[in-house]
């Protein structure tokens, strides 16, 4: 059963490492019933390369620009843009020049546990994609080779 949930800035998690850019959980599955609220940003290049996974995700521009694609259709989403994907399609994103942030929205998803255990022990600076491509899929995602 979900709570409610009032969370000032200053009271936000510290952000996990995902890969060079950062990640707040604003909600996790458990605490909102099923959804997942993230507050993401990181510097321009910086985002998930190709993947999917079967819950929907919304981005929602904040900051900057994101590059993105969805099922081969790319742009460019400036503040004030909402991207929506739905689950099952190939999707990555880059933040643009200067940077970005985003809030995102999952649905039934398990993409806090995942971001949580990147963050720890997973070696971004190796490139060991293996080990990426193994946490991803114990979480249900799947990345492109």
């Amino acid at each position: 059963m979900s709570s409610v949930i009032i969370m000032s800035q200053d009271d936000r998690p510290l952000p996990l490492n995902a890969g060079g850019f950062m990640i707040s959980v604003l909600a996790s599955r458990e605490t909102a019933s099923g959804y997942e609220i993230f507050h993401q940003s990181g510097p321009a290049g910086k985002g998930p390369g190709p993947h999917f996974h079967p819950w929907d995700e919304s981005f929602y521009v904040l900051e900057g620009e994101l590059h993105c694609g969805v099922d081969g259709q790319e742009t460019v989403a400036k503040v004030g843009t909402l991207v929506h994907v739905p689950g099952g399609s190939t999707h990555w994103f880059r933040f643009g020049q200067g940077g970005g942030a985003v809030l995102a929205i999952t649905s039934r998803g398990n993409a806090s546990a995942m971001f949580t255990e990147y963050d720890q022990g997973v070696d971004w600076e190796t490139g060991d994609r293996e080990h990426l491509i193994e946490v991803a899929a114990r979480h249900g995602q799947t990345i492109i080779r």
